[in-house]
C-alpha cells in the first residue's frame, strides 16, 4: 500500500505536463523563439487588399459631381455600386476594363489605379472602394470564446479588435498577446505585445490586416485544473486501494 501511495505524486507530476493538462493550448512558441520586431511603421500601415476580399466599388464621372448632387436630393433611389471578388491571383474582373490586379494596394492606391483605367472611357472618373468582408480572428484568453470579427474600419488596430471581441478575458494574459500574420510568406510573422502596461499602447495601435490572428495566451490555473482532471484518477486509485485492503483482510 505504501508503494502504491508513493506512485500518486509521480502520477500527478506526469499528468501536469502541458499536453496532458492543457491539451487545448494553441499557437505555442518555444522559450527561445525569436519574435518579429514591432516598429512604429506597423501603426501607420494602411489596409492592403488581399485575395478573397470582397470589394464594393462605385464609379462616377466629373470628379464625382453626381455623388455630390445626390447628397442634396431627398428620397432619390440610386445605386451604381458593384461587388467583386479579389481572386487568388490578386486580380478582380471589372466591367468594361476587364481584369485588374489590386492585391497589395491600399484602398486609395486601388481607387487611383481604377480612375486611371476608367479615364480612357469617362470624363474625370471618381472611384470609391470599400472592402466588405475583411475580418480577423481573436482568441481573447479563453479558447472557448474565440471570435471571427468583421471589420468595418479600414485601419482597425489590435486594441480596437480586442475591444470588439469583448476585451481580454479574466483568464487571459494581457502581457502576452501574439499578433500572427501569414500573408504571402512561407513563415508567419509573430509579434509579441505586452498590453498590461501603458508602454504597450504603441504596440496595441498596430494596424491589423485581413486574416490576422490575435491570440491572448490563457492563464494556467493549476489548482482548478488539478481538481478537474485528477479527481477521476484519485478516485480510481482510492477505490483500488480500498478493494485491495478488503481482500488483504
Amino acid at each position: 500500500m505504501r508503494k502504491l501511495l508513493l506512485f500518486i505524486p509521480i502520477i500527478i507530476l506526469a499528468l501536469s505536463s502541458c499536453k496532458i493538462m492543457r491539451p487545448n493550448l494553441m499557437l505555442q512558441t518555444k522559450k527561445d523563439y525569436q519574435y518579429d520586431k514591432i516598429s512604429d511603421s506597423l501603426s501607420k500601415l494602411d489596409y492592403r487588399i488581399t485575395p478573397n476580399d470582397m470589394l464594393q466599388y462605385r464609379v462616377f464621372t466629373n470628379d464625382g459631381f453626381k455623388l455630390i448632387d445626390l447628397a442634396n436630393q431627398v428620397n432619390v433611389m440610386y445605386r451604381n455600386d458593384l461587388d467583386v471578388l479579389v481572386e487568388s491571383d490578386g486580380a478582380v474582373k471589372l466591367p468594361i476594363i476587364g481584369y485588374v490586379k489590386l492585391e497589395g494596394l491600399t484602398i486609395r492606391e486601388a481607387e487611383k489605379l481604377l480612375e486611371e483605367k476608367y479615364a480612357e472611357i469617362y470624363v474625370k472618373p471618381f472611384v470609391n472602394i470599400r472592402v466588405t468582408n475583411k475580418r480577423v480572428i481573436v482568441f481573447p484568453g479563453n479558447n472557448g470564446v474565440a471570435k471571427v470579427l468583421p471589420l468595418s474600419n479600414n485601419n482597425t488596430t489590435v486594441l480596437e479588435a480586442l475591444a470588439l471581441s469583448g476585451g481580454i478575458t479574466e483568464d487571459g494574459k494581457a502581457y502576452k498577446v501574439k499578433l500572427i500574420r501569414n500573408y504571402r510568406t512561407t513563415k508567419p510573422q509573430v509579434f509579441l505585445m505586452d498590453l498590461s502596461k501603458i508602454q504597450g499602447l504603441s504596440a496595441g495601435n498596430t494596424i491589423v490586416l485581413a486574416n490576422d490572428i490575435i491570440y491572448v495566451e490563457p492563464r494556467y490555473r493549476l489548482a482548478r485544473t488539478l481538481v478537474t482532471e485528477l479527481t477521476p484518477v484519485v478516485t480510481l486509485i482510492s477505490t483500488t486501494l480500498l478493494i485491495y485492503s478488503i481482500f488483504r483482510r
